[in-house]
């Protein structure tokens, strides 16, 4: 009977503790967005300062309704040298046609063009940029998903990250203002829960990268064997960024988040997106089964609500809706520090949400943990312990 009782003591200070840890992290996520997001730049570009060079790869497939303007900002970017590198794998693909006319549009920005790819190994947005990866000719290599959409001062906001003992940049994935509930709850969930982190992170050194934009030295990815290395990894933006910090370089957060702008903004389409995700952090690592549902609002309120009332005898429902309405104010404020500027949305769109995100996110978790295969585009992989992956000739169901 004893060993029961401290067994459940033992529960209740530990949901406790974790409580109070992730109330520390909102707190620093708040300061951290206020410090560190959307400064003015230290270095304007006058280009009196050398700056490095910057070859930009964009692994493209497919068209969407936004890709165009997407694409036309990185030929508009304010900075003095700087190459443009498109990969694309399927000669067929009509994303051609697309790239030739704006490399025909503007003739005085450096662009290239890359078809067919290069397997390397089992990650296809690697063998994509192979190619362009070997012909790149500057220091700095910026990786850029199809659907960034960049300002003219973000490649110089990048650099200027980019000190001494910086090995990689990357910026903090968020959204464009689009029209829409899943354009809201894309960003609601980007502003909120994957901010919280990516702050938390970059302000404790922690690896928590995302490869959607990120400037890396060259150099740096030469001395394990260039990105070929990280082709055995679905996460392959993970373990270069581990790669680097083994080697006691720091990665850092930019001042301008990543805006995406993907073309076509559906709930479910995201949702997968966030299952994914799940699946990946699983397989790297194994301890994300037990920690990240205590890191939920609801799971982790429910958590701390019983071991409240067992510890200080305190009211359990009036703790859990305290709880609730606490992390939903705090999220509301990160969120608009994130955006730095009117909401496109009202407040009753994000308790709307917000509700979906926070409710949906554990039962995501849930069919990631218990469908470990991952299906990225047309193909389908099966991830290993440590993050390795194989690909498996399954059909893939639409």
């Amino acid at each position: 009977m004893n060993l029961m009782v401290y067994t459940l003591y033992g529960f209740a200070v530990t949901f406790m503790v974790i409580w109070s840890v992730m109330w520390i992290f909102h707190v620093l996520a708040l300061i951290a967005g206020r410090w560190k997001l959307h400064r003015k730049l230290s270095q304007v570009p006058t280009y009196e300062t050398p700056l490095p060079g910057v070859s930009i790869i964009k692994p493209l497939m497919g068209v969407d309704p936004n890709l165009h303007s997407n694409l036309e900002t990185f030929f508009q970017l304010d900075y003095p040298v700087y190459e443009l590198l498109f990969c694309i794998e399927d000669e067929q693909d009509p994303v051609l046609v697309l790239v030739h006319k704006l490399v025909e549009k503007y003739p005085a920005v450096e662009a290239k063009l890359f078809i067919g790819g290069r397997g390397v190994g089992v990650n296809p947005k690697i063998n994509n940029m192979q190619p362009a990866y070997e012909a790149s000719r500057h220091e700095l290599i910026l990786i850029s998903d199809s659907g960034i959409r960049m300002r003219e001062d973000t490649l110089l906001d990048m650099v200027n990250y980019m000190t001494e003992r910086v090995g990689l940049v990357h910026q903090m994935p968020f959204t464009c203002d689009r029209e829409g509930f899943a354009a809201a709850y894309e960003k609601i969930y980007f502003g909120t829960v994957q901010s919280r982190m990516y702050l938390v992170a970059d302000l404790l050194r922690i690896n928590c990268h995302t490869g959607m934009s990120a400037l890396i030295k060259k150099a740096l990815l030469e001395e394990v064997g260039g990105l070929k290395t990280f082709g055995a990894y679905l996460a392959e933006d993970f373990f270069y960024a581990k790669s680097l910090m083994d080697r006691n370089w720091r990665i850092t957060v930019c001042s301008q988040p990543a805006m995406q702008n993907s073309g076509h903004c559906e709930v479910y389409s995201f949702q997968a997106r966030l299952k994914r995700w799940a699946k990946l952090r699983v397989a790297m690592l194994p301890t994300t089964i037990v920690l990240e549902p205590l890191s939920e609002c609801l799971i982790l309120g429910a958590c701390a609500s019983w071991a409240a009332n067992l510890l200080l005898d305190w009211d359990t429902l009036v703790f859990y809706l305290a709880h609730v309405l606490l992390w939903f104010t705090f999220d509301w404020t990160l969120l608009c520090v994130v955006q730095n500027g009117p909401l496109p949305f009202n407040f009753l769109e994000f308790v709307i949400g917000w509700l979906l995100c926070e409710t949906t996110r554990p039962y995501l978790f849930v069919q990631a943990v218990l469908d470990p295969l991952i299906q990225w585009r047309s193909r389908v992989y099966r991830l290993k312990w440590g993050g390795l992956a194989e690909e498996v000739k399954a059909k893939v169901k639409y």
